[in-house]
């Protein structure tokens, strides 16, 4: 249910279902490395984040989460693919991803 625009009704429906606004469009529950696991934001065009979803992406890499913005489908699999280190396997590339958060160990 995560992104587009709502009516009121469908958006109070989501609510009450305990969708919450601004949470990460795709999580990869796989800790790998220093990281518990993996939350993509997907944007496209010149699409920006909103506050809300600044406000998760920070909080969830305060909690030992990578996130990232990526801007259409092969930006999320080459960052997947970098995320379990599988590039080689892939012939993905990780680099173009708007990271938001480097492993412990780098930083």
């Amino acid at each position: 249910p995560n992104g587009g625009s709502r009516n009121q009704l469908e958006a109070q429906n989501l609510k009450a279902q305990g969708v919450k606004a601004g949470v990460p469009d795709l999580c990869l529950p796989v800790p790998h490395g220093s990281f518990h696991g993996l939350y993509i934001e997907m944007k496209y065009e010149k699409n920006k984040t909103t506050e809300k979803q600044d406000w998760w992406l920070e909080q969830l890499a305060a909690q030992g989460y990578d996130t990232a913005v990526c801007y259409g489908a092969d930006e999320a699999m080459d960052k997947i693919a970098g995320y379990l280190e599988i590039e080689k396997e892939t012939g993905r590339l990780h680099e173009n991803c708007l990271t938001m958060r480097k492993p412990a160990d780098t930083v």
